[in-house]
């Protein structure tokens, strides 16, 4: 699962890369004296397994962990149930990283000097902390609980589900109520990279400036109820979910609002260069743009629970994941997205204070404002030369195809506002995973720009570029 980072960007590219010269010397120095990776700790003390039966590197999935995880973390056999384990076994793993990193943010808006500088910091820090516990209540009826801390111990529940697996017999019917992540085939909780802006996936988050919807946000985890299944060798999967639109939030915040996400793959032998996978998902939703208020002592708040005047949203696009042999692999994510117009002028997350504006009676839209639309791609590949050394890349873009603010608006956006690349490149090193506890060396450089969204000069704000180096030990046990 993705840890509770949230690190803004650093580095420049030539301390990158003399950084990754001299770290690539070390990990081929000490590779000779590795030894064999097993897998995760949680399931490894129930089944055994190594960590390349599983994993394509800890703690990325490969087809035969994905069938793993599709069956409800069972291998289908007299071994599932847990009345069958040993009463030592626990399924708990802590996972923690201490990290030093140097961070780059341009473009910051200060009172000194020109006014506008670049405002660089490094040193020593910890990620959040994640506490896994999952697997099996009975055979065919699984769990999981993440609670979630950030890198100041504030806890939430970042994963809260059961399952009823194969229902009727039938790996095509499995039921989820709860909360947990969205059935993304490129999964942002088992990502290989950790920076603030790498560690996440710009396309799954992506909110165009300037807009209330904080609802359609792919990468967080949902609270709703999803129906998936697959076939038995887990080459065509579907998967339908109903969920609140809150983004995850407890205690119904909102409104009654609701979004759909549903996905389909197809996975098919290519002989020598592996099991191919292909498919698509949408993201279908609505979301309140207006909330009854209370004034008390002169202050007006929204009341929870009162959201209304529902506007809709939609994600959709295609996934690939190709694999060229034995030790390389691409995947690809794109994506089509588009906000109502009532979202791209602010209105929305009334509530977590994230949009300005209120719908009330009578609002109407200023001149000009249109539906804020836009299209992006992600291509993620690895090469991995064993089960304990893996090098990642990654290139993301997104690109607006229509500004809230049109031609007619009284102050019109640019047609770049917001538009985004980055970079991110880095390689994880595994010494060792025993069925007791795990430990990478992880090494990263991500390098963001988007544009506009910097201090204003003129009509326009000026372009950002932010970066990040990083290294660290990512450990569980």
């Amino acid at each position: 699962m993705r840890m509770g980072m949230k690190f803004r960007l650093c580095g420049t590219a030539a301390q990158a890369k003399h950084f990754l010269v001299a770290a690539l010397v070390l990990v081929f120095l000490v590779l000779s004296g590795s030894q064999n990776a097993n897998a995760l700790p949680a399931f490894a003390r129930k089944y055994g397994l190594r960590c390349s039966a599983c994993h394509e590197s800890w703690p990325m999935l490969n087809y035969f962990g994905q069938k793993f995880k599709d069956n409800g973390y069972q291998l289908m056999n007299d071994r599932d149930a847990p009345i069958w384990q040993n009463p030592g076994y626990w399924p708990v793993t802590f996972r923690i990283t201490p990290i030093w990193h140097r961070v780059s943010t341009g473009k910051v808006a200060v009172d000194q000097g020109t006014g506008i500088t670049r405002i660089t910091t490094s040193g020593f820090d910890l990620s959040g902390l994640d506490f896994h516990t999952g697997g099996t209540l009975e055979k065919n009826i699984s769990f999981y609980v993440l609670p979630s801390s950030d890198n100041t111990a504030s806890f939430h529940f970042e994963t809260v589900m059961a399952r009823l697996d194969n229902l009727f017999g039938s790996p095509w019917l499995n039921l989820k109520l709860g909360k947990f992540e969205l059935d993304n085939l490129l999964s942002e909780k088992r990502i290989l990279t950790l920076t603030g802006n790498g560690g996440i996936y710009q396309l799954y988050h992506f909110v165009p400036v300037g807009d209330g919807n904080i609802f359609g946000q792919m990468g967080d985890n949902q609270l709703g109820l999803e129906v998936m299944g697959h076939s038995y060798n887990d080459r065509t999967r579907y998967s339908a979910a109903l969920l609140s639109s809150t983004d995850g939030n407890v205690g119904l915040p909102y409104g009654n609002a609701y979004t759909g996400f549903f996905t389909i793959s197809q996975a098919f032998d290519a002989g020598k260069m592996g099991v191919d996978r292909i498919g698509a998902y949408a993201m279908i939703g609505e979301a309140p743009t207006y909330y009854l208020t209370q004034t008390a002592s002169g202050v007006t708040t929204p009341i929870g629970g009162s959201g209304i005047s529902n506007k809709s949203f939609h994600r959709e696009g295609f996934v690939g994941q190709f694999y060229f042999g034995q030790h390389f692999d691409v995947q690809v994510v794109t994506q089509h997205g588009w906000d109502n117009a009532w979202f791209g002028q602010g209105y929305g997350d009334l509530i977590g204070g994230t949009a300005p504006n209120n719908n009330l009676p009578g609002t109407t839209l200023p001149a000009g404002s249109q539906a804020p639309s836009w299209n992006g791609v992600l291509v993620e590949p690895h090469y991995v030369y064993s089960p304990q050394l893996i090098f990642i890349g990654r290139y993301e873009t997104i690109r607006m195809s229509q500004q809230a603010n049109g031609s007619g608006s009284a102050t019109p956006s640019a047609s770049n506002l917001g538009n985004i690349s980055t970079y991110t490149v880095g390689f994880r090193y595994n010494p060792f995973m025993t069925s007791r506890a795990g430990f990478a060396w992880h090494n990263e450089y991500n390098w963001l720009h988007q544009d506009g969204t910097g201090p204003l000069v003129g009509a326009n704000g000026l372009n950002v570029n932010t970066s990040e180096l990083l290294t660290g030990f990512d450990f569980d046990f």
